[in-house]
């Protein structure tokens, strides 16, 4: 994967999906995310961080909780949530920050 945090810095709101493979409810996003993209196409993009695997972005940016969905745009945070959220949700916020 690129530098994360060169990945943030776009101008196209960046949806990040902390999760871990052990993580129940991280296991029901993948969907929610597919019908996010189906909807917003090229004005999201999407990326999905494994925290175990990448310990010291979750370190840095403090995820204490999985799944954790954060929007960045031009790197700046401007959205972040822990916990499971839907689709038409998600795009709302999303569009709020394009």
């Amino acid at each position: 994967m690129a530098n994360f945090f060169d990945i943030i810095k776009s101008e196209i709101p960046v949806l990040v999906d902390f999760s871990a493979e052990w993580c129940g409810p991280c296991k029901m996003m993948p969907p929610i995310l597919k019908q996010v993209k189906d909807q917003l196409g090229d004005d999201v993009r999407i990326i999905k961080i494994d925290v175990d695997k990448n310990p010291a972005i979750a370190q840095q940016l403090q995820i204490r909780n999985v799944p954790t969905l954060a929007i960045y745009k031009n790197g700046e945070q401007k959205f972040r949530q822990s916990g499971v959220i839907q689709a038409p949700q998600l795009v709302q916020i999303i569009k709020q920050h394009q």
